[in-house]
């Protein structure tokens, strides 16, 4: 059996979630309100603005997730339940583990689940 390397793991994530952190602290101002005042902004700038607005919105909300995921396996970890699918138990493959090491599922059960 293949073994997790779980301290680089934990250094991959740590560094992902600094970074994720940074990214959300240097985010600009794109995702502020979009000022609807038709003497100061054409209708296509407003139009890109908000456009601009909701991907920006939409970027925070996934850093948002994938913090979320980081310290949940962080967590596991720390209780030694990491490496194990949720569903049937069984040992997740290093190799997932390596290229996601948030998920929480092997790829048979993450299969049946989408």
């Amino acid at each position: 059996m293949l073994e997790i390397d779980i301290p680089a793991l934990r250094r991959k994530l740590l560094d992902l979630q600094e970074e994720l952190q940074g990214l959300t602290r240097t985010a600009d101002d794109s995702s502020q309100v979009v000022e609807l005042d038709q003497a100061r902004v054409g209708r296509l700038s407003r139009m890109d603005a908000m456009q601009a607005q909701a991907m920006s919105q939409a970027a925070g909300r996934r850093r948002e997730l994938m913090l979320r995921n980081i310290a949940a396996t962080l967590a596991r970890m720390d209780e030694d339940d990491y490496g194990f699918c949720r569903s049937c138990d069984e040992v997740i493959n290093p190799k997932r583990l390596e290229y996601d090491p948030t998920a929480t599922m092997c790829v048979v059960c993450a299969g049946r689940n989408e």
